[in-house]
Order: structure tokens, then sequence, then C-alpha cells
């Protein structure tokens, strides 16, 4: 597994939870508490491990703690970034998701993420299909494409269905006023 995904897991875990629970499932899972290397790659097993250990750990299930993972991505600012240039609504974005392993891989050349398949099911529904040999990105892509609608304004039901797919329902695409977002980035303080 990249370290870059690794390096947020353990951000995630330690900025959500506290230094002290990211030094309790790095020493339960084996792993330094000085934590992973951005640009290393680490073997998926351990990647498993944390998972497992932090799971356990939070008494929380899996699937619950990837889809917070994928919520507290987008809250990454780098990150909210490459989400927001796939459009300028929220449907725009869903329909650019097929695109984001390629802009991914501008930033990150060696990063292996999942295709992503959107299929539409009439005007307001969707499914995300998450072609992945690991288990997990699809409840992370659920949690990411909550915190999107949100950051769009938008009210949508997001699923993750037992098949491993991102069931979509779109309510209200301007539901409320998202967050700013302009290409040219955030302002620099003079």
């Amino acid at each position: 597994m990249h370290g870059l995904i690794n390096r947020s897991l353990q951000c995630f875990l330690r900025d959500t939870y506290g230094a002290s629970c990211w030094v309790a499932v790095a020493d339960e899972a084996g792993v330094d508490a000085a934590g992973f290397e951005a640009m290393l790659t680490y073997d998926d097993a351990l990647t498993e491990v944390v998972l497992d250990t932090a799971a356990r750990r939070l008494a929380k299930p899996r699937v619950a703690l990837l889809e917070d993972w994928g919520m507290f991505l987008v809250s990454l600012e780098p990150l909210r970034r490459l989400m927001r240039f796939g459009g300028v609504t929220y449907v725009d974005f869903l329909h650019s998701l097929d695109e984001l392993p390629d802009r991914a891989r501008l930033a990150v050349p060696d990063l292996d993420m999942p295709e992503l398949v959107l299929t539409t099911h009439g005007s307001d529904r969707l499914t995300l299909s998450c072609l992945a040999d690991r288990p997990g990105f699809a409840a992370v892509f659920a949690g990411i494409l909550r915190a999107m609608a949100d950051d769009y304004g938008a009210l949508a039901l997001i699923d993750l269905t037992d098949d491993g797919e991102v069931q979509i329902e779109l309510l209200e695409t301007e539901f409320a006023s998202g967050r700013s977002f302009t290409l040219a980035g955030p302002e620099q303080a003079r």
C-alpha cells in the first residue's frame, strides 16, 4: 500500500481519536509510533492489521471506520481541491469520478487507486462501483461522497450495499450554500 494512504490513515486516527489512540494502535499493530513515511510503499497486510486493530480498539465496525476515514480525507484541503476540480456542481463532480484516479496520479504517479464506474438509474439515482482487488475502497468512497455532498451544498442519501457498491440518491442538488471554492485557490496571507 502506498505510504500516502497509510499516512492519511495514521493522521485520521491521530486527529480524530487523539495521539494516544494512534500510539496504542501502532503499538498493537507492530508499527513504529512515528508512523508511516508518505512516499514509501508498505505491505498491504500491514494496512489491514492497522485497520482491524483500530476498529477493535474503538469498538467500531470496520466499514464505519472506513467511511469516517473517507469523510476525514475531504477535510484535507489538497484532497478537497483535487475533488472540487471535478465540477461546478455535485452532479458534475459525480460524473467526473471516473477521471479521479488519473487526476490523483498526476500528483502522485505511483498511487494505485481503484477504477471508478458510475452508473445512472434515472435523473436522481446513481451507483458507484469501485473496481479494486483490496476491500474497503467503496466504504471510503461512501464517506468521501457524503462529505463532498455537504461541500457542494447538495442533499443526498449515500448507502453502501452488501455488494460493495455505493448507492447515491440525489434529493436536492442545491439544498444549502456549499463551501466556497475557486480555481485560483485560497488567498495567500500577505
